[in-house]
């Protein structure tokens, strides 16, 4: 099915692979990256201009209507194929060209402009070994927005956070934002007690990265909003 935006700008999400060449186990991680992809497009339905495609052996994109929930998705991938690290370029622009529902591939606009000018700022930034790395980048084309800076300050917090924690916190802190309950029900499912999944989480940050996510989300939402900006 095809459909045309003319005015409002949509987020174009683009993510790839990191070292996908060194894999061993390459065509297996491309495998579960589709499977991934497709219940994504499922879940997520309502809030998906363009369904996600595998564009390339190790890159992938997709079209969404809105923030609600970007970043769940990528977290959720995150989740999925970890230990497999993937990057991410966000942007958020208007499509000058018929959409295609069905997959994003064949539309054009400054929306794609941004996320792939996001994505190759990730990219160069690790070939530079550049001291503070971030996998998520977002870029509106206005470098100079006050808002994206702040956003992409957030997003290298967040990746410091992260790679801070061990295997167990990351287990329960995901279990904790893919159900977004409570530290008793996380306790129940992973079979442990809830003052040590409240010892986890306090050692892991994980309230202050939660918040973090939240704040991501509200600015996005008011980007979004001015979409005279882009």
């Amino acid at each position: 099915m095809f459909f045309f935006f003319k005015e409002a700008p949509l987020i174009a999400l683009i993510g790839d692979i990191r070292k996908s060449k060194q894999l061993k186990n390459r065509k297996e991680v491309q495998d579960k990256l589709r499977d991934v992809l497709e219940d994504i497009n499922v879940k997520y339905e309502s809030d998906i201009a363009a369904k996600f495609v595998i564009t390339l052996g190790d890159e992938f994109q997709g079209l969404l209507f809105n923030e609600k929930n970007m970043l769940h998705i990528i977290q959720e991938i995150k989740m999925r194929l970890y230990p497999v690290e993937l990057r991410y370029g966000i942007g958020i622009g208007k499509i000058v060209t018929d959409i295609n529902s069905e997959m994003a591939l064949g539309a054009d606009g400054p929306g794609y402009y941004n996320a792939r000018n996001a994505m190759e700022t990730v990219q160069q930034n690790e070939k530079r070994n550049k001291a503070i790395l971030t996998d998520i980048r977002l870029d509106v084309g206005n470098h100079e927005n006050s808002q994206i800076i702040l956003m992409n300050t957030i997003f290298e917090l967040l990746k410091t956070v992260e790679l801070g924690w061990t295997d167990r916190q990351r287990e329960i802190i995901w279990d904790m934002l893919c159900h977004q309950d409570g530290q008793a029900e996380v306790a129940k499912r992973l079979g442990i007690t809830q003052s040590y999944v409240q010892k986890v989480l306090a050692k892991g940050r994980y309230y202050t990265y939660e918040k973090a996510l939240k704040d991501v989300e509200n600015i996005l939402g008011d980007l979004i909003g001015n979409e005279g900006d882009f």
